[in-house]
């Protein structure tokens, strides 16, 4: 992006801002929502030294030293170097425990430290933030209708419902139910797949949370704001990774993404197309609809 395109870009998003009309706000989310779709689309090559400096740090925030990284092409190259990690139901009966032996694995702290931010990123929110709890229609007491933006802000849907509707959510529906869960499935032959995080399909959450600090929407306190600042700075430097206690396995970006959108959808979604995706080691999962 040129400079001068940059300036414009800001100069589009203070005037949005400043006018707080909510078609003004709903066009700039627009482009903020695009730019995340670009880095969790991404196919350049890793950035491998800001991951790395990104996941020390949320090493640190755990109580961890800087692991060492162990970087592979695709999931699937990574699955021999995290046999016998915890998977989501070894965390979760950790967790149900009422006597767990032992410190809690790292992705359960890691898992706890994000909550955390989480909650501490809706609480900056200006309005009441539909993440916590979904807003209602007052007079009918229904949730308010997914409908299309204009339309939704025409009739009476408030700004905070459609840009949770139509950046977290539809972003949440094209990256995990589009993207990484039909590529989990297409690894889960050999068992369950231990606890990791996407990378840049982490994209659905913090663009989010930086779509409203952006609009003037929110207000994150310094702490919060450089978390926020690692999590988005590490979505747009690499893919999936897993959490050792003494190695990070993490996946550079894919090679090829090809993609489709999905009718009847009122946010843009899309989703991969059946042989869209291919990794640098040339692992391309069969994708099933």
């Amino acid at each position: 992006m040129s400079a001068p395109t940059r300036r414009d870009d800001a100069a589009k998003s203070a005037q949005a801002v400043r006018s707080g009309n909510p078609h003004d706000l709903w066009q700039q989310a627009i482009r903020i929502r695009q730019e995340w779709l670009d880095h969790a689309l991404s196919t350049q090559p890793a950035d491998r030294s800001t991951a790395e400096r990104c996941l020390t740090a949320i090493y640190a925030r755990a109580s961890r030293p800087r692991p060492r990284f162990a970087w592979v092409d695709s999931p699937e190259q990574a699955q021999p170097l995290i046999t016998g990690w915890p998977t989501l139901d070894q965390l979760h009966e950790h967790i149900r425990d009422p006597r767990p032996r032992g410190k809690p694995p790292l992705a359960s702290d890691l898992a706890m430290n994000t909550s955390q931010l989480r909650a501490a990123l809706s609480a900056g929110v200006t309005h009441t933030d539909p993440e916590l709890s979904p807003l209602r229609n007052s007079k009918t007491k229904q949730p308010w209708p997914e409908l299309a933006p204009p339309h939704a802000l025409d009739s009476g849907v408030p700004l905070a419902v459609v840009l949770h509707q139509g950046v977290r959510t539809a972003l949440h529906r094209s990256l995990a139910h589009g993207y990484y869960l039909p590529v989990r499935a297409a690894l889960e032959g050999a068992g369950p797949i231990p606890v990791c995080w996407y990378g840049q399909q982490d994209a659905s959450w913090i663009a989010y949370y930086d779509l409203l600090h952006r609009l003037d929407l929110a207000r994150y306190g310094p702490d919060e704001t450089e978390h926020l600042h690692t999590w988005a700075d590490l979505a747009r430097s690499c893919g999936w990774w897993w959490p050792g206690e003494d190695v990070c396995v993490v996946v550079d970006r894919p090679q090829t993404v090809h993609t489709e959108p999905v009718s009847g959808t009122p946010h843009d979604q899309i989703r991969l197309q059946p042989d869209g995706l291919r990794y640098r080691d040339g692992w391309q999962p069969h994708l099933s609809r």
